[in-house]
């Protein structure tokens, strides 16, 4: 692409607010125990935290300060729909920032459908918040208020 080009904006966007970096893809699973064992040993990414929080089991592997969030549900809700329409795999990434309400209200201003308005509690006692897929190029992002 030319220097002059749509994207050179993009290459020098700053409107973001301050602190956000990757922090997990969440993945939806039948057996988080197998593919955390798997995951553990593939990638060399260590259990770091479990939970059962709205009736899944919750578990995050560490791959050097991002984390793989394994998903298994225990109870009819969102990731057990997800598995009967989609199967197994990815079905969110979360961006970790310093400030949830500024980038909630940077997604507003970007014209961005909310799912979460306000933040809620989450998994590892995060609040998060959830953007919709049909104004994020079809990915359902998460917002994870983190330190």
């Amino acid at each position: 692409m030319a220097p002059g080009s749509a994207l050179a904006a993009i290459y020098t966007a700053r409107r973001r607010p301050p602190g956000m970096r990757f922090h997990h893809a969440g993945i939806a699973t039948d057996d988080a125990v197998g593919l955390a064992e798997r995951y553990s040993e593939l990638f060399d990414a260590p259990l770091v935290h479990e939970e059962r929080v709205d009736g899944m089991d919750v578990l995050f592997l560490d791959l050097n300060g991002s984390y793989f969030e394994l998903l298994e549900p225990h109870e009819p809700g969102p990731i057990e729909s997800y598995l009967e329409g989609h199967g197994p795999g990815i079905h969110h990434l979360a961006v970790g920032t310093d400030d949830i309400d500024a980038a909630l209200s940077t997604a507003r201003d970007c014209g961005v459908d909310l799912i979460d308005d306000e933040p809620r509690p989450g998994a590892w006692g995060h609040e998060v918040a959830f953007l919709h897929p049909g104004s994020t190029g079809g990915v359902l992002v998460e917002f994870v208020a983190v330190e």
